[in-house]
C-alpha cells in the first residue's frame, strides 16, 4: 500500500435532466446571510458589505439594514439574488432599485417571501435542451425583458441543471467574449 490518497473520479452528471431557465438580470450580485444565532450580513459577489459609500454596492446594504426586519423572514443561510434598476448596470427605465432572489423553487410564493423582495423570472423548467434555450433567447430579443416589463434590451439567461448543480449563462449580446473584454 502507498500513502499517496486516491484520486477518485467524480460521478459524471446525465446531460437530459432538469434545469430551470430563468431571466439573467443585468445589476449586480449581492446577498444576504443570516446566521443561526440571527446575525445578519450582506455581501457583494466577492466580499462582505457595509452601509457606506465605499462599501456599499450601489446602496444593497443600506437597503438591507432599512429592511433587515422583513428580510430576517428568509431564515438561516445565505441568500443569494440580483441588485439592480435604477442607477445598475442597465437600469431596466426603472425609478428604482429591486433585490431579486435566485433559489426560485425556494422563494416563488409572494406569501412566503419578504414583501421587499421578488425572485428572478422563471422562463422554463423542464428537461435540458439547446433547442430551448435558443427559443428563449430569441423570444427575450423580441419581446423583451419579463422581470421589466417594456424594457427592450434584456441581459439573457441563467440555466440552472440540477443533476450537476451547476448555473450556465448565456447572453444575448456578446455571448461569444468574456465580460468586460474589449473589442
Amino acid at each position: 500500500m502507498t500513502d499517496i490518497p486516491f484520486p477518485e473520479m467524480p460521478k459524471i452528471p446525465r446531460l437530459s435532466r432538469d434545469c430551470v431557465i430563468t431571466e439573467k438580470i443585468d445589476g449586480t450580485n449581492a446577498n444576504i446571510y443570516i446566521t443561526d444565532d440571527g446575525q445578519f450580513l450582506t455581501g457583494s459577489r466577492t466580499k462582505w458589505i457595509t452601509p457606506g459609500k465605499q462599501t456599499d454596492n450601489y446602496g444593497f446594504s443600506r437597503w438591507a439594514h432599512e429592511y433587515r426586519a422583513d428580510l430576517m423572514k428568509l431564515g438561516p443561510g445565505h441568500h443569494f439574488g440580483e441588485w439592480w434598476g435604477l442607477g445598475i448596470q442597465r437600469g431596466y427605465g426603472l425609478t428604482e432599485k429591486r433585490f431579486s432572489l435566485f433559489a426560485t423553487h425556494r422563494w416563488s410564493d409572494p406569501a412566503v417571501r419578504p414583501a421587499c423582495c421578488s425572485v428572478v423570472p422563471v422562463l422554463y423548467y423542464g428537461i435540458f435542451s439547446t433547442e430551448v434555450i435558443w427559443r428563449i433567447i430569441d423570444d427575450l430579443a423580441a419581446v423583451g425583458s419579463v422581470a421589466a416589463p417594456g424594457f427592450g434590451q434584456p441581459e439573457g439567461v441563467v440555466i440552472y441543471h440540477e443533476a450537476s448543480k451547476q448555473l450556465f449563462k448565456k447572453t444575448i449580446e456578446k455571448d461569444d467574449k468574456p465580460k468586460g473584454s474589449r473589442e
